[in-house]
């Protein structure tokens, strides 16, 4: 159970510049064996991939928004290469 406390976290702000991700920005613990699972609303629907933690902070965790999840896994799926806009 946790708080997302911001929808647009770019990846240059979570530490991983390289990329052109907007995450989610949460409480909720993220650990090294559930990195990958759900990120879970109210109502039990997935709202995000649970990806990253703040190294330098204690219980501030990221998720990939599951709307850009679908977006990538719809590109894969069809052999495109996932775009980045």
């Amino acid at each position: 159970l946790g708080i997302i406390s911001n929808l647009r976290r770019s990846s240059a702000e979570v530490g991983i510049p390289d990329k052109r991700v907007e995450f989610l920005q949460t409480d909720c613990a993220i650990n090294p064996g559930n990195s990958g699972g759900p990120l879970l609303n109210a109502a039990g629907e997935v709202v995000g991939i649970n990806t990253a933690i703040h190294a330098d902070a204690e219980g501030i965790g990221f998720a990939i928004p599951i709307n850009r999840a679908l977006r990538v896994l719809n590109d894969l799926s069809e052999g495109r290469q996932p775009t980045h806009a």
